[in-house]
């Protein structure tokens, strides 16, 4: 039976790669509500058929326009968030208003229509773990965030949690290891570091580039994604990793081995206010209880294949790559 979806965010990075996966993997038909701010992308949905994906311009927090969305499909998948770090500690409002009230006014539209919900959240709600500290976050470890950004995240993991118990909506939850893949916004490490390198600038490194993060192909996130939507358990939540840790510094040295450069070739500059050490995905219920596996289990030919797509498709990152490098040089970074 082909289902009806709505993707918040899809026109964004991983909401945009999952639509993708959709398409690819399922008959599903596929509405993206997108705000369209920075960081949401209409190319990144092109060329995809105009008979499975539409897309509507609007604001998760917009009660009467979510209403009629709900009204229309049987599923709703939740990507749409701030996300940035930089960007919380600079001005956290967009962070409550997008992350908090949006989470809110969607669940109180699940909860009216009785629509089965899987809302898209982050490792960054658990905090950090120590360098050397052999343990990983599992879906039991205490919440402890530490930016406006991943704060506001905890915050809407737990409305949804509320909401299931309190008012029986359809939800499940997953928190996930850092993305990286195509359509990711030039701001973002990865993409940042590539497109430095091929606009002949030096990568830049925050502090001594020990920190450590879990990475994750977008499209394994996807698959995983996917995968809860169809048999997670309402009510539960779901761990998404690849026991991908890199340090910083080890990914950007691989970027430019990739790349031709010499692995020395960036600068450090002053690290980020509370940055987390270490992230690290436990993500053995995901694969016991629904089978899941990645399919991008190494990480090296994952980024060499994302730099390609960075080097193909310079007309979708370009005219953000100014802005972007225009805000961090106001830092110093």
């Amino acid at each position: 039976m082909t289902r009806k979806l709505l993707v918040t965010g899809g026109a964004g990075f991983i909401g945009s790669n999952f639509v993708h996966h959709v398409v690819a993997h399922t008959d599903d038909h596929v509405t993206v509500l997108d705000k369209l701010t920075y960081a949401g992308n209409k190319a990144s949905l092109a060329h995809l058929p105009s008979d499975r994906v539409n897309l509507v311009e609007g604001d998760i927090a917009d009660a009467d326009l979510v209403d009629g969305l709900f009204a229309q499909v049987d599923a709703v998948v939740h990507y749409a968030a701030e996300s940035h770090n930089d960007n919380s500690l600079h001005d956290p409002r967009p962070f409550l208003d997008t992350n908090i009230i949006g989470t809110y006014t969607l669940l109180e539209a699940a909860r009216r229509h009785d629509r089965r919900f899987h809302h898209i959240s982050t490792d960054e709600v658990y905090g950090d773990l120590e360098l050397d500290d052999p343990a990983r976050f599992t879906e039991s470890t205490p919440y402890n965030p530490s930016s406006p950004y991943s704060s506001t995240k905890a915050g809407s993991d737990l409305l949804v949690r509320a909401w299931v118990r309190s008012f029986g909506v359809q939800a499940t939850i997953s928190n996930c290891s850092n993305n990286y893949g195509p359509f990711q916004h030039v701001e973002k490490f990865i993409p940042r570091q590539i497109t430095n390198v091929l606009r002949g600038t030096r990568p830049k490194l925050y502090g001594k580039g020990e920190n450590v993060r879990d990475w994750i192909h977008a499209d394994d996130h996807s698959s995983a994604v996917l995968t809860i939507l169809e048999q997670g358990r309402i009510g539960e939540t779901y761990l998404i990793g690849a026991d991908g840790e890199r340090s910083n510094q080890n990914v950007v040295e691989l970027i430019l081995t990739l790349m031709g450069q010499d692995a020395d070739a960036y600068d450090h500059v002053t690290d980020r206010a509370g940055h987390d050490l270490r992230y690290a995905i436990d993500s053995t219920k995901l694969r016991s209880e629904l089978g899941w596996r990645p399919q991008y289990d190494n990480f090296e030919a994952g980024l060499a294949a994302t730099i390609d797509w960075y080097r193909q498709n310079e007309d979708w990152w370009g005219p953000s790559k100014v802005g972007v490098e225009a805000f961090y040089a106001t830092k110093r970074q």
